[in-house]
């Protein structure tokens, strides 16, 4: 397991292209918030799919290093988004990611994303990620 710090950390070093704020980690779930500015828009004033997609991917990550520790290695291996309804262009959007299963090789979760301040879902996700061998039956 690792711990928020560490993540943040971890993070803050291998992507430091990334705007995603780690809110919480623990528990087989985290909560990450993508700040929402005009480079995060498209034309009709709405966050990008791409945006969202991208929240969606980190929350999942930062549940699963969250859960079996700084693992470099693990990659996205499917991702599913549903858009459900136009997210807020002046708030923040947040991504709540909740891990339905922990195997040796494959992590499944889903993320809920909401307009910060907002209940009902913008977005629903649902990944998956694989392990490296080297993590496997660890």
């Amino acid at each position: 397991m690792a711990s928020q710090a560490e993540i943040v950390a971890f993070l803050a070093a291998e992507f430091p292209q990334s705007k995603c704020v780690v809110e919480a980690v623990g528990a087989r779930a985290a909560t990450v918030r993508h700040p929402v500015g005009f480079a995060e828009l498209r034309p009709g004033g709405t966050v990008s799919g791409p945006v969202l997609m991208t929240l969606a991917d980190v929350a999942l990550y930062v549940a699963i290093l969250g859960e079996i520790g700084i693992v470099p290695l693990a990659v996205t291996s499917n991702l599913t988004i549903n858009f459900l309804r136009k997210p807020s262009a002046d708030c923040d959007v947040l991504a709540e990611c909740r891990l339905l299963k922990v195997g040796r090789s494959l992590i499944m979760g889903e993320v809920s994303l909401y307009s910060a301040g907002n209940t009902e879902l913008v977005a629903h996700a649902t990944g998956t990620y694989a392990l490296p061998s080297a993590q496997r039956g660890a």
